[in-house]
């Protein structure tokens, strides 16, 4: 059966999609490697780098909510809905972003890439210590199988460095504490967020929040070594890269889905590899290799299961709004035989 033009630019319209959000965050990554690297840009103020991108995210999603209104406001946030759910959230995103750009002073690109496949061991482990989660042994057991292969992957890397790894560690649970906690404080009570609306209230927070430690840490050397001399074209094209993504990433999910998200970060990362191991020449050993794509395995089965339940969901909705209309045709049909009757006896 052919198919129709519509379903056809669909198809098509989110390939682009996926195509553009890979781009961009293939983009951001080897940017900000390239920025930090002592032995490439030489500039390894991590936190003043991602304050940089939360002041020039804040400013342009401001313009898109509250100037231009290309999406709207959730109006259930409330002064003590943002204190209790947003600033919590921004704390723990300001950490993740801290801790992850870090890393890259530390650790090559494709190493990173492997270790960020521990985020679902993370979110499955923090699911069930929050009760968000039930045990199952079969994905207990896929999760036992995604930390084997990273930590092959560690063993076989050839530059480790424990300090890097340690960052890129905290980084993980603390991006995984922040999806939890977003489903607690916020979906558990139908507040949704697309990723405009995220920077519009998390941005500022994090801003706020990675001032204290920039103060103690960065700017002293800042000061001292007059590195306050910013190339703005180094800069303003890498904060435009980090916001762009992030509406790649409104895109790509509100015309497809997350799990689609999930299958092209799955892609980006071995696009990531080959990069660091071509171009910027990292070295990737075999054993590297190995025990990332026992990683990758696992990461691909979750993904499945995930799309799995949520298909199983949607029927048992879809089943559930039938009975019901069925329910309430039946009622229209009883009350309107009762009203024949009562006719009939006047």
């Amino acid at each position: 059966m052919a198919l129709s033009d519509g379903v056809v630019k669909n198809v098509l319209l989110s390939y682009f999609y996926v195509l553009i959000w890979i781009c961009l965050s293939f983009s951001v990554i080897v940017y900000n490697k390239y920025i930090l690297d002592r032995k490439l840009y030489n500039w390894p103020f991590p936190i003043s780098l991602t304050m940089i991108h939360m002041a020039f995210c804040s400013a342009l999603a401001y313009l898109l909510v509250r100037v231009f209104k290309v999406v709207e406001e959730p109006a259930a946030m409330t002064r003590d809905l943002y204190v209790k759910s947003i600033v919590p959230i921004g704390a723990l995103y300001s950490l993740s972003l801290w801790f992850s750009n870090s890393a890259y002073i530390y650790l090559s690109v494709s190493f990173i890439q492997m270790l960020k496949a521990l985020m679902p061991v993370a979110v499955y482990s923090l699911g069930l210590a929050f009760k968000r989660d039930t045990f199952k042994s079969d994905t207990m057991l896929n999760m036992v199988s995604i930390s084997l292969g990273v930590g092959v992957a560690a063993y076989g890397e050839a530059k480790f460095d424990t300090w890097g790894v340690m960052l890129q560690l905290l980084a993980v649970v603390f991006e995984a504490t922040r999806l939890v906690l977003i489903q607690i404080l916020l979906n558990s009570r139908g507040i949704s967020l697309n990723p405009i609306t995220s920077l519009f209230y998390v941005a500022p927070c994090c801003l706020a929040f990675l001032s204290v430690p920039w103060m103690i840490m960065e700017y002293p050397l800042l000061r001292d070594t007059s590195s306050f001399h910013l190339d703005f074209v180094i800069f303003g094209t890498n904060s435009l890269c980090a916001f762009a993504l992030n509406l790649a990433v409104f895109l790509l999910v509100g015309k497809t889905s997350a799990l689609t998200m999930n299958v092209a970060g799955v892609v980006k990362d071995w696009l990531l590899i080959a990069f660091s191991w071509s171009v910027i020449k990292d070295t990737v050993t075999p054993i590297n290799l190995f025990g990332y794509f026992l990683a990758f395995l696992g990461v691909a089965y979750y993904n499945h299961s995930k799309l799995q339940a949520l298909k199983a969901a949607d029927a048992q909705r879809k089943a559930q709004q039938a009975d019901e209309e069925a329910g309430r045709l039946l009622e229209e049909r009883e009350g309107e035989g009762t009203g024949k009757k009562s006719e009939t006896q006047n």
